[in-house]
């Protein structure tokens, strides 16, 4: 379907959701054991997680692909009949027909700005269909960026690795870019950060001033899953 008319699929999805919580972790799932998700995923639960990062990768704007709607979809209730929020994070070249699949299981899609030369649209269509609409920034690309889509984003999601993999190493700059959009942003705008986040800096990255702060092997290549994400909580609460 041409993306170009949302008014044909977005209409009465679903109401948008209320801001998460903040400071908050964000478990990404896309480290997490297939095999037992749903175990996981009941414990981060219970242990008070209440945003969950679903990355989605095609394989063209990544080198990678990652998850799809029926995760989203499987998590949707569980997640969301605790109070949660599903965060998709569409990694993906001209994302408009994935806001189609994925918006009816999401509280929160983030798109790149990177990905599509009318970012304007997307953001536009990702709201029209009840969800949190939120723009990623690849480490490289200019800040400024975000600048003339502000009235029209609830977030920023700043990468903190090139995106496509799970495990790399932060990249250090990412701190003051996350100090740079903080004063460039409105108070009403949360700032994510998403990448090589763990118990050695997600401190740091809150201090920075992120609101929501994604976590994937950091949490789940743990030997204890939730007493990592709970290790990460502690230190965002005390930064």
């Amino acid at each position: 379907m041409d993306s170009s008319s949302p008014g044909l699929w977005a209409d009465n999805l679903h109401l948008m959701p209320s801001t998460p919580k903040t400071p908050a972790i964000c478990p990404s799932l896309m480290s997490a054991d297939a095999m037992r998700m749903g175990e996981q995923l009941d414990d981060l639960l219970a242990a008070g997680a209440r945003v969950f990062h679903v990355d989605v990768m095609d394989g063209y704007f990544v080198p990678n692909l990652m998850l799809g709607t029926e995760t989203a979809r499987g998590i949707a209730g569980r997640v969301q009949g605790d109070g949660g929020l599903v965060d998709v994070h569409l990694m993906v070249n001209r994302p408009g027909n994935a806001i189609r699949w994925f918006a009816p299981h999401a509280d929160m899609i983030s798109v790149h700005v990177e990905a599509d030369p009318h970012p304007h649209q997307l953001l536009t269509e990702i709201r029209a269909a009840g969800c949190l609409a939120g723009l990623a920034i690849n480490p490289g690309t200019p800040l400024e960026s975000v600048t003339p889509l502000v009235d029209r984003i609830d977030y920023v999601n700043c990468m903190g690795v090139n995106p496509g993999f799970s495990g790399q190493s932060f990249i250090p700059e990412t701190i003051d870019r996350l100090a740079a959009l903080r004063d460039l942003l409105p108070d009403r705008v949360l700032l994510q950060v998403d990448g090589g986040v763990g118990a050695g800096n997600a401190g740091a990255t809150r201090a920075a001033g992120a609101d929501l702060i994604v976590s994937a092997s950091a949490i789940f290549g743990a030997p204890d899953p939730v007493a990592s994400y709970r290790d990460l909580v502690e230190r965002i609460q005390a930064a």
